[in-house]
């Protein structure tokens, strides 16, 4: 199984009372988004299944990539590591499936899977980590394929 990460590109900063489901790319993210997007569909295989998080601001991203997706609620900012890895169905899923969340939960999920400390793993704004599944002399393992960061397009 692969799975994508995307975060979400730059946002407009939290303040107190805010909405933050309702904060919304800057002009810089949506560069980014658009950057990262154009690599993303040269790369990604038919069929990929898209899922991305209810806050506009992951909504944003995905929408530059123009491709069908599915907002879950379980992928919002409080997300945790287990659920999005129950979201997706890792490891057992057949498909590739591309993932657009948040920090901390989309590090935590690198981390864990590639057996970093938990908080260790910080997922840059924009960014995309590919990460595969296989089974190697009857141990599952977890690959890393690529990470790319909207800065170095």
């Amino acid at each position: 199984m692969d799975l994508i990460l995307w975060r979400h590109a730059e946002a407009e900063d939290w303040t107190e009372g805010c909405d933050d489901l309702e904060r919304s790319l800057t002009g810089r993210g949506e560069k980014q988004a658009k950057r990262m997007a154009a690599w993303l569909d040269r790369q990604l295989p038919d069929g990929t299944r898209i899922l991305c998080s209810p806050a506009r601001r992951c909504e944003q991203t995905v929408l530059a990539l123009g491709r069908k997706y599915k907002l879950r609620p379980e992928l919002a900012p409080e997300a945790t590591a287990d659920g999005l890895l129950e979201a997706v169905g890792w490891p057992n899923g057949k498909s590739v499936v591309l993932l657009v969340g948040h920090q901390p939960a989309l590090g935590q999920v690198v981390a864990r899977l590639m057996g970093l400390k938990q908080d260790s793993c910080a997922v840059r704004k924009g960014s995309v980590w590919w990460l595969r599944t296989r089974e190697r002399d009857g141990e599952v393992q977890t690959v890393m394929v690529t990470v790319q960061a909207p800065e170095l397009m």
